[in-house]
């Protein structure tokens, strides 16, 4: 309230704030952020949401939005097997269907990091329980494959309330009832707290056009999906040329400047499991569309190839089985999402200026990175190297995607 006051009066912060004491926020927030119409005001007050119980969808849902800051719990570091799992359809069908993912899930754990340790056997000096902690962590990398979009999650949002009521305002008008209802719910826990901020009145073709936008364009499932990879480019080589010395000079780990960023986009299509586009999608300083999951572009190779030979074969078959079953619900391609494990495939497009896309290679094509992202991070090293090839990027190329390091990388009290 005391930054809303600058842009009105030359006076200092101690004279406004006795202002502010007068007034009293509620009064305050209502007069100069409701009533005038001054959105930028809160911009300057935040405030952060614990969501918890909600599926991969709605998950993904709340963090589709380009100022999202905040975290949620990872497949890649935890045993998923007793979450709860969304249900929209309640019945036996669907219900067998959930079952027997979380089966396969549950049961092949063992045999998967047994196979591993075969695989990549602990090496003279590396500490027990931190290849232990790689080993768990690469099996859940296998794993989450096979998780349905279903599975409950938990996350939380750190956003001011300006970005709340412009989110909120569209993610109640989702095609998914269940997103429907946790925006419905946090913006009534929101009106709840602060009742002079969420007291806007609401105008019948306002909310109709956010009804349309949702429920046509809110997927991006193109008719023509991309092979594998592709990418299209609008900056100027010669524009980019000027800039030479910023890009010879930068350090690893590094940014560059973000005005670089109005020389244009890149746009790239690519398939990728849905697990993956997870992580891809919180890098949001450029547009990354949200995908229909579905099974229609097949199970990503990468999971299956990861399993020991017999185990592969029961996953194949599974697959097979669950696929047919999904295709048989009498529901919406909507819904069937819910039904559909992670690592099927889903059609991709991101488009990024070149600060935010430089940073997003080089983070990536990193070995902690899950193998199925990396491979894209490594193809848009490549195809960026094609467009511009005096561009300067410090990515890791090695081709082994194996690191123990994976087994420090935990959050524990010292």
């Amino acid at each position: 309230m005391m930054q809303a006051l600058y842009s009105r009066s030359p006076q200092s912060v101690t004279d406004h704030a006795e202002k502010v004491k007068e007034a009293g926020s509620g009064k305050f927030m209502e007069k100069f952020y409701v009533q005038y119409g001054h959105r930028s005001i809160a911009d300057c007050g935040s405030t952060t949401i614990f969501i918890e119980g909600v599926s991969m969808l709605g998950d993904k849902a709340i963090q589709d939005w380009p100022l999202y800051s905040g975290q949620e719990t990872s497949t890649r570091y935890i045993d998923m097997s007793k979450q709860p799992i969304v249900d929209p359809l309640g019945t036996p069908e669907s219900r067998q269907i959930l079952k027997d993912w979380m089966k396969f899930y549950v049961k092949n754990q063992e045999a998967v990091q047994k196979h591993l340790r075969d695989k990549h056997p602990r090496q003279p000096g590396q500490e027990e329980q931190t290849y232990d902690k790689a080993i768990a962590a690469r099996t859940f990398d296998i794993m989450r494959g096979f998780l349905p979009a279903g599975i409950t999650t938990q996350l939380s949002w750190h956003t001011n309330l300006r970005q709340a009521k412009d989110k909120l305002s569209l993610m109640r008008h989702h095609p998914l009832p269940e997103v429907k209802r946790t925006g419905e719910n946090i913006l009534n826990k929101l009106r709840e707290k602060y009742p002079n901020s969420f007291s806007h009145k609401e105008y019948p073709e306002q909310e109709e056009y956010f009804r349309y936008i949702m429920e046509n364009y809110n997927y991006y499932h193109p008719n023509n999906p991309p092979r594998d990879f592709a990418y299209t480019n609008n900056i100027s080589s010669q524009e980019l040329q000027r800039y030479q010395d910023i890009i010879e000079k930068r350090p690893p780990k590094t940014n560059l400047p973000y005005f670089l960023t109005e020389l244009g986009n890149i746009t790239f299509d690519f398939i990728l499991d849905f697990g993956s586009f997870r992580d891809i999608q919180r890098h949001r300083n450029g547009v990354c569309r949200m995908p229909l999951l579905t099974s229609d572009l097949g199970f990503n190779s990468w999971y299956l190839d990861q399993l020991p030979e017999e185990v592969k074969h029961k996953a194949e078959d599974l697959i097979h089985l669950q696929r047919q079953r999904i295709a048989d619900l009498d529901t919406d391609p909507g819904n069937k999402q819910y039904y559909t494990a992670m690592g099927f495939n889903v059609a991709c497009r991101v488009s990024y200026g070149l600060p935010g896309l430089v940073y997003l290679i080089e983070l990536r094509s990193g070995k902690p990175v899950h193998p199925t992202l990396r491979k894209i991070a490594h193809k848009m090293h490549y195809g960026l190297k094609e467009l511009f090839p005096n561009i300067v990027l410090h990515s890791d190329l090695e081709p082994s995607d194996w690191d123990v390091k994976r087994g420090e990388q935990d959050i524990i009290e010292k």
